[in-house]
């Protein structure tokens, strides 16, 4: 075999890989969108219970065709407070095995009958060419990525796919047998799998080999060592991703490394002091020629298959009883500093990085985040509000510096809104993003207005303006019907369920009733000499913000439409 002969089965293979790996990612964006709903839901449903954990990271992996996704989404799920570790750590478990439907897809790559599924990227592209239905093109693009795996691992499998006893089998054999050391079959694995970002594409490699009858350091469990290892290696885009991030979310990325490296030294030890678990185990359950696809032996890809699945499903089930170890130990291992400790919590929490890279996910975070800036607003109104009835002055700086955090946190939330807008979302997620912008802009107006009351109860202070008990009591009641009217709107506004609009429209018509009543008796007292008229200017415009504010709440609870 030539320089020029090995150059030609290097270059395919990467060129095999790398076609693999855009289907992987073309997959796996698609699938997101597809099944948005269901992954939305499925993250923010964790549980108490470590099965249903440990079921929601699997289901999750499947849908989204990637163990990494999943551990950096719960990864930014845990910095940003919605997810607990031990949440996080079952869901890590549950993850690895969601991974190893792939195995089983690649196992099949090297027979003949892959043809037929390269076939479906023709496919896929022609659906999304001919049609203008934005779900047609998305499963067209799912399909079309499912062809292009197999397209890759055709192209992987062709580049090494030689007659035995020929010399480019036997130059091939040369190099694959001349790493046999476990250890160094490990660190292979590791540092494959951390350089390309994915343990999918590390398996594809060797279960190409073994289908296409290539031995991997003198066969035995050489290949499972490199197996063994990419599960390691898959840890990094994990905690990569946790750098700079919140104590928790690093501690979630450590737990997912420590539960693939203690695993990884149990099975190690196993197989090096068993060294005939794969010609034992593996071949006993898929022996030499008992599964074949289009005239090819597809034992041993199955047998890699299988060990991956039993690595995985039984690391899981081992260490699941031992979460709160888990958790124990990483938040030993990484410690919050005393200056971290005496940091005070911001009020409302941004945005994570991580969350936008998964639109789905990132867009019902920002959703609950709004729906945590409108509390706020609520709240800084209320304080106002309060404060005007105490005739308090001093509330003014904290209406102040709350209307500044609302502000801040709008800043963010407008700025990652554009950025979803350009990202791949189905029709429902781009009508909800259009909708938030108005309802932040709602949010702002509530701000402003508890800032307008503040000005009215300066008046009410510095001029000696009096009201009466009887104005104050229905100014009270007024209030009382604006505070039922968020109470309400908040709920309707999280729950998206439109069954309560009715009452909504009820109470904000009697907010304005309110108003309506209390000017005309104002406008009568006037004229009957029994208020005085320095007291108009604050009296209307008072009420009329009341009223505004209720109009703006009304419009966030209408936002779901």
């Amino acid at each position: 075999m030539g320089a020029w002969d090995i150059v030609k089965i290097i270059m395919q293979i990467f060129g095999g890989m790398g076609t693999f790996l855009v289907g992987m990612k073309l997959l796996s964006e698609n699938m997101t969108k597809v099944a948005h709903g269901r992954l939305k839901s499925m993250l923010s449903k964790t549980a108490k219970s470590r099965f249903a954990n440990l079921g929601i990271g699997a289901a999750v992996t499947v849908l989204g065709q990637s163990s990494a996704f999943t551990t950096v989404m719960v990864v930014g799920l845990v910095n940003a407070g919605i997810m607990t570790l031990f949440q996080a750590t079952a869901i890590i478990m549950g993850a690895n095995i969601g991974t190893t439907l792939n195995a089983w897809v690649i196992a099949i790559g090297g027979s003949d009958i892959t043809i037929l599924f390269m076939g479906l990227a023709a496919v896929g592209i022609l659906m999304t060419m001919f049609s203008k239905k934005e779900k047609v093109t998305t499963i067209g693009l799912v399909i079309a990525a499912f062809g292009l795996i197999f397209v890759g691992l055709k192209f992987m499998s062709g580049a090494l796919s030689f007659e035995k006893g020929s010399p480019e089998y036997d130059a091939v054999s040369k190099v694959l047998t001349a790493i046999r050391n476990p250890a160094l079959l490990l660190l292979l694995g590791i540092a494959i799998t951390a350089l390309v970002q994915s343990s999918t594409a590390v398996n594809a490699i060797i279960l190409t080999m073994a289908t296409s009858g290539l031995t991997i350091g003198g066969g035995g469990n050489a290949a499972l060592y490199i197996i063994i290892g990419s599960n390691i290696g898959t840890c990094v885009t994990a905690l990569i991703s946790s750098l700079g991030a919140s104590p928790n979310a690093k501690r979630a990325a450590l737990i997912h490394f420590l539960f693939n490296l203690f695993g990884a030294v149990i099975f190690m030890i196993l197989l090096v002091s068993w060294r005939g678990f794969a010609g034992t185990v593996l071949e006993g359950v898929f022996p030499a020629g008992s599964m074949t696809l289009g005239g090819v032996d597809m034992a041993a890809g199955m047998q890699i298959a299988f060990f991956h699945t039993l690595f995985n499903v039984t690391c899981a089930l081992l260490f699941l009883p031992f979460v709160k170890g888990f958790v124990w130990l990483a938040e030993h291992l990484v410690r919050v500093h005393n200056k971290e400790k005496s940091g005070e919590e911001p009020l409302i929490m941004g945005p994570d990085e991580r969350l936008l890279r998964q639109p789905s996910v990132a867009l019902g975070y920002l959703y609950e985040e709004t729906g945590k800036m409108f509390s706020y607003a609520m709240d800084t109104l209320d304080i106002s509000f309060t404060a005007f009835m105490n005739q308090d002055t001093e509330a003014a700086e904290k209406v102040r510096r709350h209307n500044d955090e609302l502000a801040l946190s709008n800043r963010n939330a407008v700025s990652n809104l554009v950025r979803l807008s350009v990202s791949p979302l189905v029709i429902e997620e781009e009508k909800m993003v259009s909708s938030l912008h108005y309802v932040l802009s709602d949010i702002m107006r509530l701000g402003e207005l508890a800032d307008n009351l503040t000005k009215y109860t300066r008046s009410y202070v510095e001029d000696k303006l009096e009201f009466t008990e009887e104005f104050l009591g229905l100014l009270n009641v007024m209030f009382e019907n604006v505070r039922r009217l968020y109470t309400l709107s908040l709920a309707t506004f999280l729950s998206r369920d439109p069954k309560s609009l009715s009452e909504v429209d009820r109470l904000e018509d009697e907010i304005d009733r309110e108003r309506k009543e209390l000017l005309e008796r104002h406008i009568k007292r006037l004229n009957e000499g029994k208020c005085k008229p320095q007291n108009s200017s604050v009296f209307i415009s008072l009420v009329s913000n009341l009223e505004r504010a209720g109009d703006h709440i009304n419009y966030i609870a209408h936002s779901i439409e």
